[in-house]
C-alpha cells in the first residue's frame, strides 16, 4: 500500500513546481514511510511513498518499461495468474512485485487490463502522451483529483491536492449541504472542497491534451437466477473463500480483527486453518465499557464471550486492545487530519488508535466490512418502517441536524430538499427489472454499495493508512458481488435473520452460537466519561467567537446539545452507532477541520 500524487500539464513547461510534488508527496508520508521516489518532466511530476508488502527490495516506485511510468497504490490478488498470461506472451519479469505485473499488462491490454484485475488499487501510468489513472471496482483504494488551469492535480488523499498551492480550501453551499446533510458519508465523486473531486470506483480517467475523459468500466447488472438456495450457499461459500484465501498473499505477517461477530469469524476461521503458525488476531474495546454496556436494539451483546468462543477452537493468537476514553477524545483530532473532513467522530477515532496499536506488531490486516451491505446485514433491508423510507435509510434525524442550523443557513441549505434530490439522482443508476419488490431491494443494496459501503471503506482507508497499515477486505470481492447482486432477498433473508444465507453457508464451520448471533455494529464505548470530555472540547470550541460553529449554527441549540449532553440524539442520526456523543463529536470535528484547513466560506 502506498500514497501517490502528481500534477501533469500538457501545454506548459511545470519543473518549477518540483517544490510542490515534494510538499504533496511528503503529506503523504505515513500511507508509505518504507521510500520515496518521484518523476520529474517538462510536463508530468509524480510522486510515491511506499508501504512495502510484496517484493520489499526490488518493487520501489515510480517503475518503468519502456516509455511507460507507473506508480500503484493497492495489491492485485490474482498477481500469478496474469503474470503466467504475459510470460506465455513473451513478456519477462525483473522483479516479483505486482506493479511490474499491473505495468505490463496495462502495456498489453491498455484500458481492458481494468476487466482483468482482482484487488484494491489506484494505478497512474503515463505514456509521454497521455496519463491514465484506473480505480478498483469497489472504491477501496482512493484518488481525488482537480484541474485548475491547465494543471490536472491528483493525489490519494485531499490534503496532498491542498499542498499544491494551486487549489484553495473553499466550502460552498454545496459543500456545507454535503456535510451536514449527508456527513459523514459522501456524494459519489464529490471531494466536498470546492473543484475538487473523486474519482468514482469503477471508473478510469485519461488525461491527453489538457482533457479529461472519465468512464465506468464496471456496474452490477440483472442476469437471470435460477440456482436453488442449495446451489447459492455452496456458491457464495465458494466464492466468499477464494476471496479470503487469495488475499493472504504477503511478503509480511498478516493479522485478522475478531469481533466475534459472523463476518470476521468467517475471516478468522478460514486463514488460521490455512496457516500452519498460529494467527494472530485483534479486538478492539474501551476501558470499563462492560460497566456501562446497556443492550439495544443497534448493540445486543459485547463480543468478548464470542470472541472466547473462536479462541478455544481455532489456531488464533488473540490480542485485545483497550482504549482509555482520554485517548479516544483527543484522538478526533488526529482522525480529521486522517480523513481531511469531519468523520465518524469516535468510531474514526477509535480505528485510528486501534491500528496504531496493531502497526507495531503487523502490516496487513484483513477485516470483515462490507458484508451487511451485500448479505443484507443492516436493520434496514428487514424492518419496514426503515425500508419503506423516502430517502436514505441511515440518515435518522433530518429534522435535528437541520434544526442546529441558524436561520440564515436553514434558508440558504435546506438540508431535507437536498438529500431528497441526492436520493432520487442515485436512484437513476440502479438497474431496472420489472419485479417491482425485487426492485427496491436491489434499489437499497446499490444505494448501500455507492454511499454506505464507500464511506466504510474510506473510513478504513484513512485511519489505517494513517497508521501505515494496509487492510484488506475479501467482501469486497466484485465476483461475489455480482452474483449476490441477482441472489433473491428471500435466499438472502433465509430463516427470517439478517444475513441468514451467509450463516447457513458457514454453519458447519463456526461454532453455533455465533452463526447464531445477531448482528453487532462496530464496537463503541459507552462510558460516561467519554461524553463528559467531548463536552468539554465543544465547550472549548466555543470559546473562539471567530469559529466556524459561530458562522453556520444557531449557538443556543449546540449549548443545549452540550447541557442535555446529546439526549435527544438517542436514536442513531447516521447508521447504527452516532447517537448523541457522536454528535457532540461530530460538531468539535467539524470546528477543528474548519481551522486546521483554513476552510474558506463561500455561501
Amino acid at each position: 500500500m502506498c500514497g501517490l500524487a502528481g500534477i501533469i500539464n500538457n501545454k506548459e513547461n511545470i519543473k518549477n513546481y518540483r517544490k510542490q510534488i515534494k510538499i504533496m508527496t511528503k503529506s503523504l508520508s505515513r500511507r508509505g514511510p518504507d521510500s520515496t521516489g518521484y518523476y520529474i518532466n517538462d510536463h508530468i511530476l509524480l510522486g510515491h511513498k511506499r508501504l512495502a508488502i510484496i517484493d520489499l527490495e526490488k518493487g520501489k516506485q515510480p517503475m518503468y518499461y519502456k516509455n511507460y511510468t507507473i506508480i500503484y497504490n493497492g495489491e492485485l490478488y490474482n498477481t500469478e495468474e496474469i503474470k503466467t498470461k504475459l510470460i506465455e506472451l513473451g513478456y519477462t519479469f525483473d522483479t516479483n512485485s505486482d506493479t511490474e505485473v499491473l505495468l505490463k499488462a496495462y502495456v498489453y491490454y491498455k484500458e481492458k487490463v481494468l476487466d482483468i484485475l482482482e484487488g484494491i488499487y489506484v494505478f497512474v501510468i503515463y505514456d509521454g502522451n497521455k496519463l491514465f489513472i484506473g480505480r478498483d471496482r469497489l472504491g477501496v483504494k482512493p484518488l481525488f483529483y482537480a484541474k485548475v488551469n491547465n494543471n490536472l492535480i491528483f493525489a490519494s488523499e485531499i490534503k496532498a491536492i491542498l499542498k499544491s498551492d494551486l487549489i484553495k480550501p473553499i466550502i460552498n453551499k454545496k459543500s456545507l449541504q454535503e456535510l451536514l446533510g449527508l456527513g459523514p458519508s459522501r456524494i459519489p465523486g464529490s471531494g466536498v472542497f470546492k473543484d475538487i473531486y473523486e474519482l468514482r470506483p469503477a471508473h478510469y480517467l485519461i488525461y491527453k491534451k489538457n482533457k479529461i475523459k472519465i468512464k465506468r468500466y464496471w456496474n452490477v447488472s440483472n442476469k437471470a437466477f435460477n440456482d436453488t438456495f442449495e446451489e447459492t450457499k455452496n456458491k457464495i461459500r465458494n466464492l466468499l473463500d477464494e476471496s479470503i484465501k487469495k488475499q493472504m498473499v504477503s511478503d509480511v505477517d498478516i493479522a485478522t480483527l475478531l469481533s466475534g461477530g459472523l463476518d470476521s469469524s468467517i475471516i478468522t476461521s478460514i486463514i488460521s486453518r490455512e496457516m500452519t503458525n498460529k494467527l494472530t488476531s485483534y479486538s478492539l474495546d474501551y476501558e470499563d465499557n462492560y460497566k456501562y454496556f446497556v443492550k439495544n436494539e443497534y448493540q445486543v451483546s459485547e463480543d468478548n464471550y464470542y470472541i472466547n468462543l473462536m479462541s478455544d477452537n481455532f489456531n488464533i493468537d488473540h490480542k485485545p486492545i483497550i482504549i482509555n476514553q482520554k485517548d479516544l477524545a483527543n484522538s478526533l483530532k488526529e482522525a480529521v487530519k486522517a480523513r481531511d473532513l469531519p468523520g465518524m467522530a469516535d468510531i474514526d477515532s477509535s480505528l485510528y488508535l486501534f491500528s496504531k496499536e496493531i502497526s507495531k506488531k503487523h502490516k496487513v490486516i484483513l477485516s470483515g466490512e462490507c458484508a451487511d451491505e451485500i448479505f443484507g446485514g443492516y436493520p434496514w433491508f428487514y424492518k419496514e418502517e426503515l425500508f419503506n423510507k423516502k430517502t436514505f435509510p441511515w440518515m435518522n434525524s433530518l429534522d435535528n441536524r437541520n434544526d442546529l442550523l441558524n436561520d440564515k443557513f436553514k434558508r440558504k441549505l435546506k438540508l431535507d430538499k437536498f438529500v431528497f434530490k441526492e436520493y432520487k439522482k442515485n436512484l437513476k443508476e440502479v438497474p431496472k427489472m420489472s419485479n417491482k419488490k425485487e426492485q427496491k431491494y436491489r434499489n437499497l443494496f446499490y444505494l448501500n454499495m455507492t454511499f454506505f459501503m464507500t464511506n466504510l471503506l474510506d473510513r478504513k482507508d484513512r485511519m489505517t493508512m494513517y497508521t501505515s497499515i494496509e487492510a484488506r477486505v475479501p467482501f469486497a470481492d466484485h465476483k461475489l458481488i455480482e452474483y449476490l447482486w441477482n441472489v433473491p432477498w428471500e435466499y438472502k433473508y433465509y430463516n427470517n435473520q439478517e444475513k441468514g444465507l451467509l450463516r447457513e453457508a458457514y454453519k458447519d464451520l463456526l461454532p453455533e452460537e455465533i452463526i447464531k448471533r445477531k448482528k453487532n455494529p462496530f464496537p463503541k464505548t459507552h462510558n460516561p466519561i467519554y461524553t463528559d470530555l467531548v463536552c468539554n472540547l465543544l465547550n472549548e470550541s466555543l470559546k473562539d467567537k471567530d469559529s466556524i460553529l459561530y458562522k453556520i449554527f444557531d449557538i443556543n441549540k449546540i449549548k443545549e446539545l452540550i447541557k442535555t449532553k446529546g439526549d435527544s440524539f438517542k436514536v442513531p442520526w447516521f447508521g447504527q452507532l452516532m447517537t448523541g456523543p457522536q454528535l457532540i463529536a461530530y460538531l468539535y470535528q467539524f470546528n477543528i477541520w474548519a481551522k486546521e484547513y483554513e476552510v474558506i466560506l463561500d455561501v
